[in-house]
């Protein structure tokens, strides 16, 4: 009844589970078309809360080291397109908000729950997971990992 509780997230290594989801604009990103790209997901549990606001604002300053690496940000939780819009425009997110309904792309990611599990990912331009850690990582230490 628990386990989804104790689940580890994916280990580095493994291949990143493909998927499709809408953004807050209702485009389709599809993981698949951003093979040769570096991408970090972060899966989070609800938008305009404290400590996500906060992880994603982190991210947001270091975009431009991002960008310099080339990676590709996605936050991404449950929560519907008009509120994922809202929260990107108030803190000026420069990356999209997936919206992961039903918790299926989470449950892929060893992420679902009642509430979603804090996790970051980074998938390397060969479609394998380079770095996975709940919580909130640094971004640096995510980044780090982007070669």
């Amino acid at each position: 009844m628990f386990s989804w509780l104790w689940s580890d997230p994916l280990p580095a290594g493994s291949a990143a589970p493909d998927f499709s989801l809408p953004d807050e604009s209702g485009c389709i990103v599809h993981l698949a078309d951003l093979r040769g790209s570096i991408v970090v997901l972060i899966f989070y549990p609800g938008d305009d809360t404290s400590v996500c606001t906060k992880q994603l604002c982190q991210f947001r300053d270091e975009w431009g080291e991002a960008r310099a690496r080339g990676v590709e940000i996605f936050g991404v939780n449950p929560q519907n397109a008009r509120k994922h819009g809202e929260f990107r425009r108030k803190y000026g997110f420069p990356f999209r908000l997936l919206v992961d309904e039903g918790q299926k792309v989470g449950a892929l990611y060893h992420t679902n729950g009642p509430i979603v599990k804090r996790t970051v990912y980074l998938i390397g331009r060969d479609g394998a997971i380079r770095f996975s850690r709940r919580g909130v990582p640094a971004p640096r230490d995510v980044l780090s990992n982007a070669v």
